[in-house]
């Protein structure tokens, strides 16, 4: 996982957080316009792109703070990479847990943030609704784990 967190990125790289607080995990309602990708509402976890020459655990770390506020957090194990929807760029998530709550810090992306249970993750669908292989990776890898 350190040679992972360490690796520098670029814009095809996009590490997203499985953001754990209380046995809850984080995820955002984040919506879309037609200029950026489609004109959509999608249920996500916080993340983004690497900058040009940021290592992968810098752009993780940024990503969550500009999202979420969260800025207190440890990374605990690497869940998994794929390609993402766009060609040519790969998501890489890894799971974190935090004490600190989440805000919303980008409204004119993101409508909302709350924590959910491990059942309501695994339930509902919607909440993968970004990318279906990333739930799938993120489904196995929760059910693994004592949530």
């Amino acid at each position: 996982m350190e040679s992972r967190l360490k690796e520098v990125g670029n814009r095809n790289k996009v590490p997203f957080a499985l953001m754990v607080r209380d046995e809850k995990i984080l995820v955002g309602c984040r919506n879309y316009t037609k200029d950026i990708w489609k004109d959509i509402s999608v249920w996500t976890i916080p993340g983004g792109r690497c900058e040009e020459g940021e290592t992968i655990e810098n752009a993780l770390r940024r990503e969550v703070k500009e999202e979420v506020n969260i800025t207190e957090f440890e990374i605990i194990d690497f869940v998994g990479e794929v390609p993402a929807m766009t060609e040519g760029d790969s998501i890489i998530v890894f799971f974190c847990m935090t004490k600190q709550d989440a805000k919303l810090m980008e409204p004119e992306k993101f409508s909302e943030w709350q924590w959910i249970s491990k059942s309501e993750y695994i339930a509902n669908e919607k909440y993968g609704g970004f990318n279906p292989m990333t739930r799938k990776i993120i489904f196995e890898y929760i059910r693994k784990i004592n949530l």
